[in-house]
This record gives C-alpha cells, sequence and structure tokens, in this order.
C-alpha cells in the first residue's frame, strides 16, 4: 500500500532565485498538505550523511559541495499516495527530459541543479524526514 507522506527539499538552486514561493504554491496546489517545513543550510558533513548512499559515486563530492552551497527548505508532506504523485509534479531528474508544467521543468536550470529533491520510496520519504525533522516538529 502506498504511504500519505513524502520528503522534499527545495534545493539551493531554486532558493536562490527566488523559486521557494512559487514552488510551495505548485505543491498545495497539486493537494500535498505541509506537514513540517523549515528552511536552513546544510554543512558539508551533513549533506555528506544525508547522501551518504551515493558514496561510491563519482558525483558524490560535487553532489555534498552544491548542497551546502546555500539555504534550502525541507519539508514533510502529506496526501495519498504522496510518494508517487509527488515524482510526477516534480518532473524527471534531468529537466530536458521533464514533462512540460513540473516543477522541474519550470524551474531547474540543469540536471545538477534541478530545483528540487523528492522521496524515491515510501521508506527513504521516512528516512529522509527523519533526518530533518523528529516527531514534535511536525504536524499530527
Amino acid at each position: 500500500m502506498a504511504g500519505n507522506r513524502t520528503f522534499t527539499m527545495i534545493k539551493p538552486d531554486a532558493f536562490a532565485a527566488g523559486n521557494s514561493g512559487a514552488i510551495l504554491k505548485m505543491i498545495e496546489e497539486a493537494g500535498f498538505k505541509i506537514v513540517a517545513m523549515k528552511a536552513t543550510q546544510l554543512s558539508s558533513e551533513l549533506a555528506g550523511k544525508f547522501y551518504a548512499v551515493h558514496k561510491e559515486r563519482p558525483f558524490y563530492a560535487d553532489l555534498c559541495k552544491y548542497m551546502s552551497s546555500g539555504p534550502i527548505i525541507a519539508a514533510i508532506l502529506e496526501k495519498d499516495n504522496a510518494v508517487e504523485d509527488f515524482r510526477t509534479l516534480i518532473g524527471a531528474t534531468n529537466p530536458a527530459n521533464a514533462a512540460e508544467g513540473t516543477i522541474r521543468k519550470i524551474f531547474a536550470t540543469s540536471i545538477e541543479a534541478n530545483a528540487v529533491h523528492g522521496s524515491d520510496s515510501d521508506e527513504n520519504a521516512e528516512i529522509e524526514g527523519n533526518f530533518y525533522f523528529n516527531q514534535y516538529e511536525r504536524v499530527k
């Protein structure tokens, strides 16, 4: 059964470009409820922990550097079938391949600076949400 929560981050590129409000508006208009949200900035160490699954990949160091380069907005979203529906809303990782009207098609500038992160499974949504928020920071 699909879960009803997912995790997202508005990445440094979209935050710096002033697109956070428009992205959050799209998320809410798509029927997602924001149950936790905060602006923060990752240290290199925290970015490394968050992306530890990619540690052996050639892009890991650049990813950690990029994700710690500026502020982000982390959020837990709620909606039936949250992970799948959010992945559809954000579009393909490469904005050139993203469907028209998706967040990445509208706001991403490259495959690296692709505006938002979205969990790829219910399990990862829980892990990623717990990385940023404890149970007391969430709307019940």
